[in-house]
């Protein structure tokens, strides 16, 4: 079993990543940030924070939304679903999308399988934020203009987006969470800030 964040991201965040551990996984949800679309409240570019995609539906305290969530991890012989963040909107320099899309979302997807199905150390490369593909164990065989996929690009980690993504998440749950964060999630968002300073 497997769930999956996503959102829509024009730089700085890759293909997909997988969750370091259930703590991770929930702090993912929770700091999901997304460019705003028609479907939301907002207009324009603008990245708006959206976290587990529920922003505009969550109806009760959304730190104990968050503290739901946590505690599935201190539930004994409850197994887990790995976690994973997809992001299909990244664009180069140009501004074109650095993914196809569409059908090729498949080779993502085949990639969590072997990630869920027999989480072979070779199949994924530790990065601050957490596991990221490795090239050899993606199939990219057959797909259209295959050389101009940028797979450096795609899954490039910027320490300066990072970090300043670090400070907005931040922000927004003093604002909006205050002292009802649950302290696994504040503790994920200092650990990320400590591996994106070190790397």
């Amino acid at each position: 079993m497997q769930f999956f964040f996503g959102g829509r991201r024009p730089e700085g965040v890759p293909l997909v990543y997988e969750a370091r551990d259930w703590n991770h996984a929930v702090f993912i949800g929770a700091s999901m940030r997304s460019e705003a679309t028609a479907a939301a409240e907002f207009k324009g570019k603008m990245i708006m924070h959206d976290p587990f995609a529920m922003r505009p539906f969550v109806g009760y305290n959304m730190g104990d939304y968050f503290k739901h969530w946590a505690n599935f991890g201190s539930k004994k012989n409850l197994k887990l679903p790995k976690v994973f963040h997809v992001n299909w909107f990244r664009k180069d320099a140009q501004g074109k999308f650095m993914w196809p899309g569409y059908g090729d979302n498949v080779r993502v997807l085949d990639w969590v399988l072997k990630r869920v199905e027999n989480p072979d150390p070779s199949t994924a490369v530790e990065s601050p934020i957490g596991f990221l593909p490795t090239k050899s164990h993606f199939n990219l065989k057959g797909i259209e203009n295959e050389s101009s996929i940028d797979w450096d690009g795609m899954f490039h980690v910027p320490k300066s987006f990072w970090l300043k993504e670090v400070e907005e998440i931040r922000k927004y749950f003093d604002d909006n969470i205050g002292s009802d964060l649950p302290k696994e999630v504040k503790a994920e968002l200092d650990k990320l800030e400590q591996r994106v300073k070190s790397c």
